[in-house]
C-alpha cells in the first residue's frame, strides 16, 4: 500500500519564515494529486519533504505504514522528476534510466536492461537508449526522465513542474500521455505546478496552497464549481472570476455597477452565513449572458475591448466604469463601442463575505480565511 499522510506538516525556515504552516492531508493508494497554488505557496516544499529533500520542522509525513521524516531520501520509496530533468550529460539514456536503479536495488544487469527497455517502450523512447542527453529534444528528455522514475516501480510518483521547459503543443501532448501512464501503473503521484490547466484537466484531486496554507482540496470539477473562498475563485479559471462589491439589502444586492435581484432563499443563506452586508458578487466570464432590454436584473453594458481566441470571444465589457469579463463562443454581431445588456443566473453566482473571504454559497466546506481579499477584487 503506498497511501501518503501529511499530519500537521509545518516548515520553517530561519526561525521566522513559515514556507508550510500545519498541512493535513490523505492522499489514497493510486491516487493522482496536483498540488497547485503562485510562485511561493510552498508546494515545492511539500513535495521535497514527502521526498526527504527537505527536513520537517513539526507534524509527520507518512508513506504506508510508515512515519518517514528522519528516513533518508535514498529509502523512501519514492521516484521524482524534477523541472529541469537532472540527466547526465556524459551518460546514455540507458544509462541514465539504470544508474538510480543499479544504487537501489540488487537486480541483476539482464533484469535492469529489461525494466529499462519495457520503461523506454512506454515512454516511446526505446530508439534513444544510445543517445546522450544534449542530442536529444526537451519533449525526448522529459520522456527520459519520467522513465528513469518508472523503472524504480516506486511506491509514489512524485512530480515537479515537469513540463513547464516544453513549448504549449507539447506540454498538451504530455499531460496525456502521463495520465496514461499513471492509469497504466496505478502508482500514487502527487505533482506540484503552477499552471491550473494541467491541474484540472489531469488530477484525481487538486490542492490548493497560498502563502503556505492549504486553502482547498477537491476534485476538479469542485475547486472550479465550488470555490471555498476568494483566492480560489481567483486563482482557479481562466479568464479569472469577475468580482464586484456589493452590500445585501432586502433580497438585492446592490453595487457601484448595478444591482440584481436575488430570491429570499439566497438572502437568508447569505444573511446567516455572513458577517456584516458586506460582500463580494462573483460570476465567472462563461456564466455572463445576452439578455433582453428591461427583463430582470438586465445590466446595460457597454463593448470595451474585443479579444477573439480561437472560436472563443472574450468580451471586455464596462458597466459605469467597472470593467468586467464576458466569454462567449462561435459568431458574434458586436463591435467595440456596441451597447447591449447582459444579466447570470442566481444558480451561478459566488457570494463571498468580504471580511473573511469565504464562500458563503459553499456547503460543507472549511475554507480558510483570505486576509488578502482587497487583491482579487475590483474596488468601486
Amino acid at each position: 500500500m503506498s497511501e501518503v499522510r501529511f499530519k500537521n506538516v509545518r516548515k520553517v525556515y530561519d526561525d521566522d519564515i513559515v514556507a508550510v504552516d500545519d498541512f493535513s492531508l490523505d492522499i489514497e493508494d493510486g491516487e493522482f494529486v496536483t498540488i497547485v497554488g503562485p510562485s511561493g505557496s510552498g508546494k515545492s516544499t511539500l513535495l521535497r519533504m514527502l521526498a526527504g529533500l527537505e527536513s520537517i520542522s513539526s507534524g509527520e509525513v507518512i508513506i504506508g505504514d510508515t512515519v518517514v521524516n528522519d528516513i533518508p531520501a535514498q529509502n523512501r520509496d519514492v521516484a521524482m522528476v524534477f523541472q529541469n530533468y537532472a540527466l547526465y550529460p556524459h551518460m546514455t539514456v540507458r544509462k541514465n534510466m539504470s544508474y538510480g536503479l543499479k544504487l537501489t536495488s540488487d537486480l541483476s544487469n539482464a533484469e535492469v536492461d529489461e525494466r529499462v527497455e519495457e520503461a523506454a517502450e512506454m515512454m516511446g523512447i526505446e530508439d534513444q537508449l544510445e543517445k546522450k542527453p544534449a542530442s536529444l529534444s526537451g519533449g525526448q528528455q522529459q520522456r527520459v526522465a519520467t522513465g528513469r522514475a518508472i523503472v524504480r516501480d516506486p511506491a509514489v510518483f512524485l512530480m515537479d513542474e515537469p513540463l513547464s521547459n516544453l513549448d504549449a503543443k507539447l506540454r498538451a501532448h504530455m499531460r496525456i500521455e502521463l495520465q496514461r501512464i499513471q492509469d497504466d501503473l496505478k502508482t500514487t503521484t502527487v505533482y506540484v505546478t503552477h499552471d491550473q490547466e494541467e491541474a484540472l484537466t489531469m488530477s484525481d484531486r487538486v490542492v490548493i496552497l497560498d502563502q503556505g496554507e492549504l486553502q482547498q482540496v477537491g476534485t476538479p470539477g469542485e475547486v472550479f464549481d465550488e470555490p471555498a473562498n476568494l483566492f480560489v475563485a481567483d486563482f482557479i479559471g481562466s479568464p479569472s472570476m469577475n468580482f464586484f462589491d456589493v452590500e445585501i439589502v432586502g433580497n438585492r444586492l446592490e453595487g457601484k455597477a448595478f444591482s440584481y435581484d436575488i430570491s429570499s432563499k439566497v438572502a437568508e443563506r447569505v444573511r446567516e452565513r455572513s458577517n456584516s452586508n458586506e460582500l463580494i458578487l462573483g460570476i465567472r466570464p462563461e456564466h455572463v449572458k445576452f439578455a433582453d432590454s428591461g427583463s430582470v436584473n438586465a445590466i446595460p453594458a457597454t463593448l470595451d475591448v474585443h479579444e477573439p481566441v480561437g472560436d472563443d470571444n472574450y468580451f471586455y465589457l464596462k458597466v459605469n466604469d467597472i470593467e468586467f469579463t464576458m466569454r462567449i463562443m462561435g459568431d458574434h454581431k458586436y463591435d467595440e463601442g456596441d451597447e447591449f445588456t447582459v444579466t447570470f443566473d442566481e444558480d451561478k453566482m459566488h457570494i463571498f463575505d468580504r471580511e473573511t473571504g469565504k464562500n458563503v454559497m459553499v456547503d460543507d466546506v472549511e475554507p480558510v480565511p483570505n486576509p488578502e481579499t482587497e487583491s482579487a477584487t475590483q474596488r468601486t
